[in-house]
């Protein structure tokens, strides 16, 4: 694959990629890297895309915590993905906050299509009903009411 050695050449693979979902800088970044774009080439067409609207950190947080949680994952599995993705901390618990989203009724929904709503009848169980919701970002004290029978439809 010959290497992106010239802004249109960047502009036009970071463009192929926004049309394909949004992105975040970083993660923007480190793909033209891999397709042998230049550093400084880069934060050029970066910069230029950010200020006419193209590249956008805030849409990309957007849709991403509204396709994990629509996935069955909660927030702390999200937060932990962003900050993989190198997005500012404060970035990501403002999206979080603003997403709109009920994380206890996201629980609720994603544990009844994993378990069939039945709650666990042994230690054994709930266990393992446990580390699937903990895995999937809830965090232990949501996992651990719902399991009682605390987190009802009627909450």
């Amino acid at each position: 694959m010959p290497g992106l050695d010239s802004p249109a050449a960047v502009r036009r693979a970071a463009m192929d990629l926004l049309a394909r979902r949004e992105h975040g800088r970083v993660e923007l970044a480190r793909k033209l890297a891999r397709r042998g774009a230049s550093a400084e080439l880069i934060e050029t067409v970066l910069d230029r895309l950010a200020n006419e609207g193209l590249l956008s950190e805030f849409r990309y947080l957007e849709a991403f915590v509204a396709s994990r949680a629509r996935a069955g994952y909660g927030p702390l599995r999200i937060r932990e993905e962003l900050a993989q993705r190198g997005l500012p901390r404060q970035a990501v618990e403002q999206a979080l906050r603003e997403s709109g989203l009920d994380w206890g009724e996201l629980l609720v929904d994603t544990w009844r299509r994993r378990f069939a709503g039945r709650l666990p009848e042994d230690a054994r169980e709930h266990a393992r009903q446990g580390r699937f919701l903990g895995y999937r970002g809830f965090s232990p004290e949501m996992i651990g009411r719902l399991l009682r029978g605390g987190l009802s439809d009627d909450r």
